[in-house]
Order: C-alpha cells, then sequence, then structure tokens
C-alpha cells in the first residue's frame, strides 16, 4: 500500500509542526517551495510535484524555459494561457493557483490530480464502462459550458488533457492552444491534435470561409468518448497526415458504433460527432435534452457526488516513473539545483559574447518578457475577497445595530416629550376620579 506521508518525508516535503511565514507583502517565487518529484513533460515545459512550505498544500508545478520558448515561438501561447487562467475557476478545470517567473524559467503552479490522465489508464488496459465514460462526458460538458460562458475555445480535449482526482472525477488541463472569441467572432488557426479536431477547423484551412467557434470541443469530446468505450478512435487520423485529406475523409467515412453498445449512447455520440457544427450537440442544455443522460443529477454532478465507477489505486502514482530518472540524470539544468546555478550565473562575468547580434537579440526578447509576465495570487485574491467580504459583513452587523439602537433612542425620547400624551393621561385619570367621587 501507498502511504502519501511515507513518500512525502521521503522527498523532503515538510511534514513538521513548524512552518515558515512569507510575508504577505512579497511575491510568491520558488523558495516559497518544496520540489518533490518530476512527473510529466509537454512539448516545451515539465512537470513536478511541489508543496507549499507555509500552508503545506501540494500542488503539481509547471514551468517553461524562457529561452526555449522565444526560439520555438512559444512565448505568446504562454501568455495567452496565462491570461486565460487567471481569469477562470471550474470544479471541473485544473485551476491556477500561481504565476511567477526567474531569470530562466516561467512558473505555474496548479491543481494538484493525482489519478493520472486518462490517457495513461488507456495505455493501463483499463477498459472503461458506459457508465463511467457518460460520467466523463457529464463532468467535461459542465467544464465545456462554463468555458463557453466565458469565451473560450480549449481547443485541444483528449484523453491526454484530462486529468482525474484521486476519487475518479474528471478535471481538463492544458490551455495552451486555447484561445477567446467574444461577439460573434470566429476562430480560424489550425490548432489542436489532428485525430480529435473538428472537421470545420481543416475546412476553414483548406477553404477558408467563416472559421470555427465553440462547437469544435464538443466534437472532441465525442471522439474521446468513443475511444475510451472502443480502444480506438472513430476516424484512422494521424498527426502525419495531410489537412487536404482530412477534408475528404469526413465526407466519405461512416462512424461503426458497436452493437453492444446501448441505443441511447450510441444517439448521443452520434449528436456529438455531427459533422455539420450547426446540427452537432454543443451546449449544455442540446446534452441535458439527451435520452442517455435524461436521469442525471446535475445539482449533485456538479457537487462531485455521483461515484465515477473507476477510482485510480491510491497505492501509486499514475505517471511514467521515466520522468524521475530523467530529471535526476539526463537534464542538464535540474530544477533542485537551480539556486546554486543561479548564484554561479551572477557571479560570472555577463559581458563576454555580447557584441554579437544573435546574443543580443535574444537578450531583448528575454527582458521583454521579463517585463511583461504577469505574476498571479489566487490565494491573495481568496484572501482579499474573504477579508472584503467579513468587513461588509461586519459594517453591515454595524449599521443595523446602530440602526436598531437609535430607533429604541427615538422611541423612548418621543415617550418623554409627548406632552399631548402626558396631558390625555391626566385628563382620563381626573375624569375617572371625578366620576368615583361623586358615586
Amino acid at each position: 500500500m501507498f502511504h502519501w506521508n511515507k513518500w512525502r518525508k521521503r522527498m523532503g516535503a515538510n511534514t513538521s509542526s513548524k512552518r515558515p511565514v512569507f510575508d504577505d507583502k512579497e511575491d510568491v517565487n520558488l523558495d516559497h517551495f518544496q520540489i518533490l518529484r518530476a512527473i510529466g513533460k509537454g512539448s516545451f515545459g515539465k512537470v513536478c510535484i511541489v508543496q507549499k512550505k507555509d500552508t503545506e498544500t501540494m500542488y503539481a508545478m509547471k514551468y517553461m524555459n524562457k529561452q526555449q520558448c522565444i526560439e520555438r515561438d512559444e512565448v505568446r501561447n504562454v501568455f495567452r494561457e496565462l491570461e486565460i487562467l487567471q481569469e477562470i475557476e471550474h470544479v471541473f478545470l485544473v485551476n491556477l493557483w500561481y504565476s511567477f517567473q526567474d531569470e530562466e524559467d516561467m512558473f505555474m503552479v496548479v491543481d494538484l490530480l493525482l489519478g493520472g490522465d486518462i490517457r495513461y489508464h488507456l495505455q493501463q488496459n483499463v477498459q472503461f464502462t458506459e457508465d463511467m465514460v457518460k460520467l466523463y462526458v457529464c463532468e467535461m460538458a459542465l467544464a465545456l459550458d462554463y468555458l463557453r460562458s466565458q469565451h473560450i475555445i480549449h481547443r485541444d480535449v483528449k484523453p491526454d488533457n484530462i486529468l482525474l482526482d484521486e476519487k475518479g472525477h474528471a478535471h481538463l488541463t492544458d490551455f495552451n492552444v486555447a484561445t477567446i472569441i467574444k461577439d460573434g467572432e470566429r476562430a480560424t488557426a489550425l490548432a489542436g491534435t489532428k485525430p480529435y479536431m473538428a472537421p470545420e477547423i481543416f475546412q476553414s484551412f483548406v477553404n477558408g470561409g467563416t472559421g470555427y467557434s465553440f462547437e469544435v470541443d464538443w466534437w472532441s469530446l465525442g471522439i474521446m468518448a468513443f475511444e475510451l468505450l472502443r480502444g480506438w478512435r472513430p476516424y484512422d487520423i494521424h498527426s502525419s497526415n495531410p489537412v487536404e485529406s482530412l477534408v475528404q475523409l469526413f465526407s466519405t467515412v461512416t462512424v461503426q458504433y458497436s452493437s453492444i453498445w446501448s441505443k441511447d449512447m450510441v444517439a448521443l455520440l452520434r449528436k456529438l460527432l455531427t459533422v455539420n457544427p450547426e446540427h452537432r450537440f454543443s451546449s449544455l442544455v442540446d446534452v441535458q435534452t439527451s435520452s442517455y443522460l435524461s436521469d442525471v443529477n446535475w445539482e449533485e454532478m456538479c457537487e462531485k457526488k455521483v461515484d465515477p465507477g473507476f477510482v485510480p489505486n491510491k497505492g501509486r502514482l499514475h505517471c511514467d516513473p521515466t520522468f524521475e530518472l530523467e530529471e535526476m540524470i539526463l537534464e542538464s539544468r535540474p530544477l533542485h539545483k537551480k539556486k546554486k546555478r543561479l548564484a554561479k550565473n551572477k557571479s560570472r562575468d555577463n559581458s563576454k559574447d555580447s557584441s554579437q547580434s544573435e546574443n543580443e537579440y535574444l537578450q531583448e526578447c528575454l527582458e521583454a518578457l521579463q517585463q511583461e509576465f504577469v505574476i498571479f495570487n489566487r490565494e491573495k485574491l481568496k484572501k482579499g475577497l474573504q477579508q472584503t467580504a467579513s468587513s461588509f459583513s461586519r459594517l453591515e452587523s454595524t449599521e443595523e445595530a446602530e440602526a436598531q439602537e437609535e430607533a429604541e433612542e427615538e422611541a423612548e425620547g418621543e415617550e418623554e416629550r409627548d406632552p399631548e400624551a402626558e396631558s390625555s393621561n391626566t385628563a382620563m385619570c381626573s375624569s375617572v376620579c371625578s366620576s368615583t367621587s361623586s358615586s
């Protein structure tokens, strides 16, 4: 059995009762985190598990080398991803908590999902049942509907980008190719992963036209659901396929649905995999009309009260162990040795090779990146909102108490100052006394 606390202690996590205290005015930086282990690697970034030293909260931290991002022309994508993640938060997304930078890297600290991505479990030959896939479709429908309300197209919905938490609930991650469209705008770029990209993306690229919109994410959801149930995708598309050939493919190939699937599931998949985006299910309202999802309690779904069916093994970390070996053995600039390396770099003579135009251009790009990078701290924002709400609550309570006190004082004052009331009472008493006396 995997013992999480023992593992944290072995990896150097802070398990003592004494926690460091950081200045609230200080920006969060790498020193605020204990680096535990590497768990993933993308096209231009790596991911490791970290623990924030003061709160002892565990996170996943993605870090991207600045120079590599500049050389690969990826800076714009990183900035767009940060811009999007800083503005959104949802129960079925992998949410951003902090972003910061140093001389070498840009950092994004996000929710830690220990259940692994769905691609990993596919490769481990997990047999996904209809009920499991049904849950993923519902949870992703809620996430995509939220993104649509924020004018965001994800453009890369696939098993690799859906992470499971420890209880088996799905969370969408990786907004590297996401885009924002507003006021009836249409996207036109060829973006995403070819086997999961909707027909209109290829058509827009080859033939021009009006572009595409939010419907493309729901097509990707349909492709993924089919793949989880069948073990392969409905269209035999690979990254090497020419875009022009794919435009023809969707009009000539018919999707073959398994005879053992329920009719209602097949009906839902058909609506998600409708080639014409105008007739495709592409909103939460659409999928809620599906007979297959008619029994779903959406309020419980939002609160993660529906049993996922598949719960990742808690006795292991669901990632490729070679990531950790690569970081420890093959990586020339490992993250855990960064502090010493940066200190050495500062002590060197930085003037050498400065006359070379290539180095000057790179330095200009690095300086521009340094200035434009946006630092983010969701923890501080939440504390600020809580303090504001608490202040408003105290203010309202104080105002109510003062108003009540004023009303009581005013009422008492009226009783003391009302001569007519006193005169009337005296006259009444005299009248009663007089009548009693005469009788």
